[in-house]
């Protein structure tokens, strides 16, 4: 079926939001505002699906994307959209899923903070092949061969463009790069490494599934460097992919976390101890409790100038029943896009922080945790849209709470 509809909203998601006969329609690569036809590609009993056919009526928004593979590698879905226009709705996002979840009336959304680089940002980018070999993205149809990426950074594609690989039995070729530094990391489920010859200056590894990781060439670990800090990043641990906002990230968290020197703060989902390092500078004691074995080896090295930082290799949930009693005034969590475990939040609830400080890459799993903080008695005091990931539906956010 093809109909026309005039689009009004965006979704939690990639896609713009119209109604047609009281169904929510959603529309990939199309802008609140503008007239379309489009094609009923999934009819559901309480949503559709569509195709975009045709922009009828354009959004003063709308410009023209800068990669030739947008719309079909799946690595962007808002290249179509202004930057300044993807940095009003990522805010309007947190403020509807505040609403609509969270059950927050007129919630205290901030501005989003652009990132410094719109373009060329990501340090990290992970790569599929195609049955002959050639490096694309993984989309709904399939691998997508690429020529070009114009989110990875020059060093990336630099690398990209040197790479001559024959179809190997992998899941995934990662590459990574700081300042000086590169790695490329295989990976797949036995994380056997590869037969492959690779003449070039970079470290390379093979990851399995549990995150062991088996270095092949070179050094396990890169240091990249945040705010005049160096922090080791192992081949399987995760590192936040956009540098330069990942300083912004940290300085805005800090800040609102409001340590004073005689504080006791919680870091929970710490991973290699990004924001670890700059709290134990202010507050007298920090616990940082991580799951992945592979982070929190890096932590330990990151961390190790500190004696007032206790480190927990553990799941959050597991962890806060033997924390559920310590004393803490300041909470830092940065959990996965799943949210917090109720049981993380039952006992943030009994501990009973004056501040956490929520750092979210998923405004429905954000607004979801809220309105259970909330309902304990935590007042939600802002939410701060970041962009790390422009020129994609993904938004990193800082809320704080206090009871």
């Amino acid at each position: 079926m093809t109909l026309d509809l005039t689009l009004t909203t965006m979704s939690n998601g990639a896609d713009a939001i119209g109604r047609h006969e009281g169904k929510a329609i959603f529309v990939p690569f199309a802008i609140p505002g503008e007239t379309v036809r489009v094609e009923i590609v999934e009819d559901k009993p309480t949503f559709a699906r569509a195709k975009l056919i045709e922009v009828i009526a354009p959004s003063p928004d709308r410009v023209t994307p800068v990669c030739k593979h947008f719309g079909v590698c799946g690595g962007c879905q808002w290249q179509h959209i202004s930057y300044e226009a993807q940095l009003k709705w990522k805010k309007q996002v947190v403020i509807d899923q505040l609403f609509r979840i969270g059950g927050i009336t007129s919630p205290n959304v901030l501005d989003t903070i652009p990132s410094p680089s719109p373009l060329h940002y990501r340090n990290h980018v992970q790569f599929s092949q195609t049955e002959d070999g050639k490096l694309g993205f993984m989309s709904s149809a399939g691998v997508v061969p690429i020529s070009e990426c114009h989110i990875a950074h020059p060093d990336i594609m630099a690398l990209f463009n040197q790479l001559d690989i024959e179809k190997l039995d992998v899941d995934r070729i990662g590459v990574r790069v700081t300042s000086d530094e590169a790695m490329i990391v295989f990976e797949s489920e036995s994380g056997e490494p590869p037969d492959v010859e690779i003449d070039l200056d970079v470290s390379v590894a093979a990851v399995n599934k549990r995150g062991e990781a088996l270095t092949m060439i070179g050094s396990d670990h890169l240091v990249q460097t945040i705010l005049g800090r160096d922090f080791r990043i192992s081949a399987a641990s995760f590192f936040q992919v956009n540098t330069a906002q990942a300083e912004t990230l940290i300085e805005v968290a800090i800040t609102a976390l409001g340590v004073s020197d005689g504080d006791t703060v919680l870091d929970l989902y710490c991973g290699a101890g990004l924001f670890t390092a700059f709290i134990a500078e202010k507050a007298a004691r920090v616990i940082g409790v991580e799951s992945y074995e592979s982070a929190v080896g890096d932590a330990e090295v990151n961390l190790n100038e500190f004696n007032n930082v206790e480190l927990f290799e553990s799941p959050a949930e597991m962890a806060m029943d033997h924390l559920v009693k310590e004393s803490v005034q300041r909470v830092i969590l940065d959990p996965p896009r799943a949210g917090c475990d109720k049981r993380v939040l039952d006992a943030l609830i009994k501990i009973a922080p004056q501040r956490i400080v929520y750092v979210s890459c998923d405004a429905a799993t954000l607004a979801r945790d809220a309105k259970r903080l909330i309902g304990a008695g935590y007042k939600l005091e802002s939410a701060t849209p970041l962009d790390m990931f422009p020129q994609t539906h993904h938004i990193e956010i800082i809320a704080i709470f206090n009871l």
